[in-house]
C-alpha cells in the first residue's frame, strides 16, 4: 500500500507567503490571537536576547492532553469559525521555520503537560513529551520559541510593542471596551518584558461612529474617524476594520470611498461579527456565499457612515470628471438595479448589491447561526454617525482603478439614525474645509459597472466588492462594440460575474438565464 507524503517545509513556506506581513510579525500575531481565543485576560511576552528565546504566556483555559497532541498536526484545530480569530490552526506552526525548538506547556487540570517540537527535515517535524518547565501557574498555555537567528526582531521589545499596537489597537483603546465586552468581559492586558502596555487613545480629535444592523439599538460596530491638518503616518491613513480586537484591513481601497485629502483622514471600526467572514490568513474577508452577504452588508453600512462624515467635513472629491465618464453607463445601471430587485427573492445573496430605496430600507440577507449555506435571514440596515450628515454627499473620486474595487457612484444617502445613546458626540475638527466645486451628488452604493482593459484575461467581467469590471479588451466585447450591441454583451458579462456570488457553480447557467430574462423585460417595463 502506498503512502501520501507531505513536504512540510514547502507547505509551511507556502503558508508563510499567504500572510501579508513578515514571518516574525505573523508568528507574533498568531500566538496572541490563540491566547485571545482561549479566553485569556493576561498575555505576557518575554524576550530573552541572551538565550534567543521568546516566551508567550497566557492565563486562558489551557489545553487537554489530547488537544495538545492535535496541536502538532498541521491545520488541525478544535475552534469554530466565527468564535475567534485563530480558527485555522496554522499560524503558530510557522514558528517551525524560524526556530530550532518550539516548547509548548499547557495546564487545564491539576497537572501541566509539555512538548518539544522542531523541524528535522523537509518531511519530518517530530515532537516529544518533556517535563514541565514551570511556565504556567494555575491554568493557561505558554509557548517558548528558541529562535534560529540571534538578531531576530522577535527578541526586541520595541518591535514586539509596535506590532501589538498595530495589530491589536482596539484592545488598547478604551473607546472599544463596550463593543468588545461580550467577547472579553474581563478585558485583556498585554505585558511586554514585565511592563504592561498603556491603554490610550489618539491625541487627535475624533468623531465617533456607530453602525447598526437591523432594528437593534445596540451598535453592531463602533469606531471613529480622525482628520488632521498635516499628512498622517502611512498606517493611519484610511479607515481600518478590525474584528475581535484584531485589525484586518487598512486604507481606503477595501471601502471604496476616498476623500479629497486622503492622506489626512483616517479611522478605525471594530465589527466583532465579521470574525465569521475571515479568510485563512485573517488579512481579508471571504467574498462568496453567506459570508459574503454578511461582509457586504457591513461594508455598505460603513460606507454610508464614513461618506456622511466626509460630507459633514466638506472633504469630498470633485465630481465633474467622474460624471462625464459615467454618463453613458447610468441607463445600464438603472436596468441592473431593477433586475437585481426582481431577482432578490429567488437569489437572496444578490440582495447585498441592491441599494436601499428613498424613504425605506432594503432587507439584506444575513445568515442565521446554524443555518445552512443557502439559508439567510432578511435584516434591514441602518447607520448612525457621530455627527449629522450634510444634506448632500460629494461623488466618488475620479482617480479610480480596477484594483481599488470601488463601486461608489454618488447619489443620495439615507438619513443617518439619531446619535447612539451613551456615545458622546464629538464636534468635527475645526479645520479649514476644502472649497466646494461644482454641484454635489449624493452617494450610491448599489452595483456599479466599470470598464478595464485586460488583454490576457479570457473572462468577460469580474466582480470586485460591489463593482463589475467589464473587460473591454476581450474579443467578444470588441465585436459587440463593432456591431453596436454592447448593451447585451455588458448584461451577459454582469450576469456571469454575479453568478459565483449568487449560486453554487452547478447552478450558474440557471442564474444567467434568469438574469437575462429579467434584463430583457426591463425594456418593456421602461416603455410602460
Amino acid at each position: 500500500m502506498g503512502e501520501t507524503r507531505v513536504d512540510i517545509l514547502h507547505l509551511l513556506e507556502d503558508l508563510r507567503d499567504a500572510y501579508p506581513g513578515g514571518l516574525e510579525e505573523t508568528i507574533l500575531t498568531e500566538m496572541v490571537a490563540n491566547s485571545l481565543d482561549s479566553g485569556a485576560t493576561l498575555i505576557a511576552l518575554t524576550a530573552d536576547p541572551a538565550a534567543a528565546t521568546l516566551t508567550v504566556t497566557d492565563d486562558g483555559t489551557g489545553m487537554k492532553r489530547s488537544e495538545l497532541v492535535r496541536f502538532h498536526d498541521i491545520a488541525a484545530t478544535t475552534k469554530t469559525r466565527g468564535q475567534g480569530i485563530g480558527f485555522a490552526g496554522v499560524g503558530i506552526k510557522l514558528g517551525l521555520l524560524a526556530c530550532t525548538e518550539v516548547l509548548t506547556e499547557t495546564r487545564r487540570g491539576a497537572t501541566p503537560v509539555a512538548t518539544s517540537w522542531h523541524l528535522a527535515s523537509r518531511n519530518r517535524a517530530p515532537w516529544k513529551w518533556v517535563p514541565s518547565a514551570g511556565l504556567v501557574a494555575e491554568h493557561g498555555t505558554a509557548v517558548r520559541l528558541t529562535l534560529r537567528e540571534p538578531l531576530s526582531p522577535l527578541l526586541e521589545s520595541g518591535f514586539i510593542e509596535a506590532a501589538l499596537r498595530r495589530h491589536f489597537e482596539p484592545l488598547l483603546d478604551p473607546v472599544f471596551d463596550e463593543v468588545l465586552a461580550a467577547h472579553y468581559p474581563r478585558g485583556v492586558r498585554l505585558v511586554v518584558n514585565g511592563a504592561a502596555l498603556a491603554r490610550r487613545g489618539l491625541t487627535l480629535e475624533r468623531v465617533p461612529l456607530a453602525i447598526r444592523l437591523g432594528r437593534k439599538r445596540k451598535p453592531a460596530a463602533v469606531g471613529y474617524m480622525i482628520r488632521a491638518s498635516y499628512p498622517l503616518d502611512e498606517e493611519r491613513r484610511g479607515v481600518a476594520i478590525s474584528t475581535l480586537g484584531k485589525v484586518i484591513r487598512r486604507g481606503w481601497d477595501w471601502l471604496g470611498v476616498t476623500p479629497g485629502a486622503a492622506d489626512r483622514v483616517g479611522g478605525l471600526i471594530e465589527a466583532p461579527a465579521l470574525a465569521e467572514c475571515l479568510t485563512l490568513n485573517k488579512a481579508d474577508f471571504i467574498r462568496s456565499g453567506t459570508s459574503a452577504a454578511t461582509y457586504l452588508a457591513y461594508r455598505k453600512a460603513i460606507q454610508e457612515a464614513v461618506a456622511a462624515q466626509l460630507a459633514a467635513w466638506g472633504d469630498s472629491p470633485d465630481a465633474l470628471a467622474e460624471a462625464s465618464r459615467r454618463r453613458k453607463i447610468r441607463p445600464l445601471e438603472r436596468d441592473l438595479h431593477t433586475v437585481l430587485v426582481d431577482l432578490a427573492e429567488e437569489f437572496p445573496l444578490v440582495a447585498t448589491l441592491v441599494e436601499r430605496g428613498a424613504g425605506g430600507q432594503r432587507r439584506l440577507p444575513i445568515a442565521r447561526a446554524g443555518d445552512g449555506g443557502g439559508a439567510t435571514a432578511a435584516v434591514p440596515l441602518s447607520v448612525a454617525g457621530g455627527t449629522e450628515p450634510a444634506p448632500e454627499l460629494a461623488p466618488a473620486p475620479d482617480r479610480e482603478t480596477p484594483e481599488q474595487g470601488e463601486g461608489a457612484e454618488m447619489t443620495t444617502p439615507p438619513p443617518a439614525e439619531p446619535q447612539q445613546a451613551g456615545v458622546p458626540a464629538t464636534p468635527a475638527a475645526s479645520l479649514p474645509s476644502p472649497a466646494r466645486r461644482g454641484p454635489k451628488r449624493p452617494a450610491h452604493y448599489a452595483l456599479t459597472v466599470r470598464f478595464e482593459s485586460r488583454p490576457d484575461d479570457l473572462t468577460l467581467g469580474r466582480l470586485m466588492e460591489s463593482t463589475v469590471w467589464v473587460n473591454e479588451a476581450h474579443p467578444a466585447y470588441v465585436r459587440a462594440a463593432a456591431s453596436k450591441s454592447e448593451g447585451y454583451h455588458n448584461a451577459l458579462a454582469v450576469a456571469m460575474a454575479l453568478a459565483p456570488l449568487a449560486v453554487e457553480p452547478q447552478h450558474a447557467h440557471a442564474f444567467v438565464t434568469a438574469f437575462l430574462t429579467r434584463w430583457g423585460r426591463t425594456l418593456v417595463q421602461g416603455r410602460r
